[in-house]
């Protein structure tokens, strides 16, 4: 019986997506932060070049900010060497 459920097992043919790219969930990406993730490890002055057409956050390490959570609202968040460490909706 232990043998059948090795052979079994062995035989499984879900398919492997892991390639790297996470999935979107669109009601968590309602404000676009999918597509800023390439500057997760750059300074955060470097978001002072772009332009956004929603609300955006620079959160330097260790700062306060407010609690209100606003799903359209871009948020950068940075470690202490001032580098970005997160790029988020909310």
């Amino acid at each position: 019986m232990l043998a059948a459920m090795f052979v079994l097992t062995a035989c499984n043919t879900t398919p492997k997506h892991d390639n790297g790219v996470k999935p979107v969930d669109p009601d968590n990406n309602r404000c676009g932060a999918s597509q800023y993730q390439n500057y997760v490890g750059k300074p955060l002055s470097s978001i002072n070049r772009a332009q956004f057409t929603v609300p955006v956050r620079a959160i330097p390490y260790n700062s306060a900010v407010t609690m209100d959570f606003n799903l359209n609202r871009l948020n950068f968040m940075a470690d202490r060497r001032g580098k970005i460490t997160s790029v988020y909706c909310g």
